[in-house]
């Protein structure tokens, strides 16, 4: 064993110490923290419009604070942007991580001196969990590949900017930079596949230990890996056997990627985001991401059907409940003031308190009262390929399809890419059909009313949702395919491609 695995388990150990002391006291804990938050900031320009400095409740805090989104809050960011000082928090922000939008375009999000420590520990403590939990520190000393965006920033009003995974890559601790893959200059290409062809060049023949990126395209790169050598990922790399995941949920990548490797590796799943390093599977058996309460954010959580009202409930951690969907509410040091990130979590442990993400709460499908979520849809397909063991999916979306025949009914479209595709492709979609029935009763209740027919099972070619990705500019880095839609917008992209 090298000196970096040898010194990870003393230090694994206290930092799982320092977790369980705030693990104790959850609520006082983020009740604390919204202290902090709303003290310092009281003197910006936020702050002395919503009268922070009188804040003493999370009540106080939710009757002067509304619930906005990036759109909702533009006119401070283009402040920040603009290199105004002491407008969200004191001073002006070390970095903006600048992110893909939707009516917004692009979006900048600070990150300040205080949270940057957010992101650059989120990681850190998620591998020092698992070097806890399993004693297995090995990985530390061979090469560890990182698939993130370019590290190259620019200038926007005087502060610097890029995505989000290349300001982390310049606060990779100095001990691990020798063993950090691909290079910086690989890491600076701009065309993803291009970049993707230098880092299967780079990486083989490399020591590589750990293996960490979005599922898809660490699947792209899995399979270019083979297509180079001829040999699944884990003869390439024989010491590979931590996989590292984030951005989007692995389960529907899980069986083509472990069949990629050809053998069982370990694998964490992280919940990043440009706002803030949320949660990390910190037991290697259990899928519950344990929310960081400690670590520069304050948490609310809003019951996900009520989430579009005027006045919706907003419940801190003392008031969750298991099961449950809510749309995730943050305020942090980062001068994000009941920021809506827009996605869903159901709580499965509340000592401590860890979630799974389900989805987003504007990436849901409900063009006729469905109310269907990402992660009904994620659970029916998978129950489905359990039928039919025989497929394996590569990609998919949900669409609706509103019939303009009034002698036909509506319903959803499912576009698929597989890999393998069933032999019975009908028995397929009603298998589907009746997975989501079970898991959510509107669909079910719409179906038994003959609002809806079964849903249409749509194969794609091979190669379509990268194509797609590529046509409208996402392809690689940290881009991710919606999974639903209430329009047919990514739908009709994909039948074009």
């Amino acid at each position: 064993m090298g000196i970096k695995a040898a010194l990870s388990r003393p230090l694994a150990a206290y930092t799982v110490h320092r977790y369980q002391q705030w693990q104790r006291r959850p609520a006082a804990t983020q009740q604390r923290l919204l202290h902090e938050l709303v003290r310092t900031a009281a003197t910006t320009a936020f702050g002395r419009a919503h009268e922070l400095g009188a804040i003493q409740t999370p009540a106080n805090f939710a009757a002067r604070v509304p619930i906005r989104d990036y759109e909702a809050l533009k006119p401070y960011f283009d402040r920040v942007k603009a290199g105004e000082p002491n407008i969200l928090w004191p001073g002006r922000p070390l970095y903006l991580a600048k992110t893909s939008g939707t009516t917004s375009g692009a979006k900048y999000i600070p990150i300040t001196k205080a949270s940057i420590s957010n992101h650059i520990n989120g990681a850190k403590d998620a591998l020092l969990h698992y070097v806890a939990a399993t004693g297995r520190a090995r990985f530390l000393d061979g090469k560890l590949i990182f698939l993130s965006g370019s590290p190259e920033l620019e200038g926007v009003g005087g502060i610097p900017t890029g995505r989000l995974s290349g300001i982390v890559n310049h606060h990779v601790p100095a001990y691990l930079r020798r063993n950090q893959l691909p290079s910086y200059a690989t890491n600076c290409i701009e065309d993803w596949e291009t970049k993707l062809d230098a880092i299967v060049t780079e990486t083989l023949g490399q020591k590589l230990t750990l293996i960490s990126g979005i599922p898809p395209w660490v699947q792209m790169y899995f399979d270019r890996l083979t297509a180079r050598t001829g040999r699944p990922v884990g003869d390439i790399f024989p010491q590979f056997n931590l996989f590292v995941s984030g951005g989007v949920s692995m389960e529907p990548y899980r069986a083509r990627l472990l069949e990629s490797i050809g053998r069982p590796v370990d694998s964490i799943e992280l919940f990043p985001a440009s706002e803030g390093f949320l949660a990390f599977q910190d037991q290697p058996c259990n899928p519950g991401l344990l929310l960081r309460l400690d670590s520069g954010i304050f948490f609310e959580f809003v019951p996900a059907e009520r989430f579009f009202e005027d006045n919706p409930p907003r419940l801190t951690i003392a008031d969750v409940e298991l099961d449950k969907q809510y749309a995730l509410v943050l305020t942090s040091n980062a001068g994000l003031w009941a920021y809506s990130l827009g996605d869903t979590v159901r709580f499965v442990d509340l000592h401590p308190h860890r979630v799974v993400v389900t989805g987003r709460i504007k990436h849901f499908l409900s063009a006729f009262g469905e109310h269907v979520i990402g992660e009904e849809v994620e659970a029916a397909l998978r129950e489905a390929v359990r039928q039919h063991p025989e497929t394996e999916v590569t990609e998919f979306t949900v669409a609706p399809l509103v019939s303009e025949d009034k002698t036909q009914l509506s319903r959803h479209e499912w576009l698929v890419e597989f890999a393998y595709p069933p032999h019975d492709a009908p028995a397929f979609a009603a298998a589907l059909d009746t997975a989501l029935r079970q898991r959510n009763t509107y669909y079910d209740d719409l179906r038994q009313g003959n609002i809806l027919v079964p849903l249409l099972l749509t194969p794609l070619p091979a190669g379509a949702f990268q194509r797609y990705m590529k046509s409208v500019g996402k392809l690689g880095g940290q881009n991710k395919v919606p999974r639903l839609g209430n329009d047919r917008g990514v739908a009709e992209g994909l039948l074009g491609c």
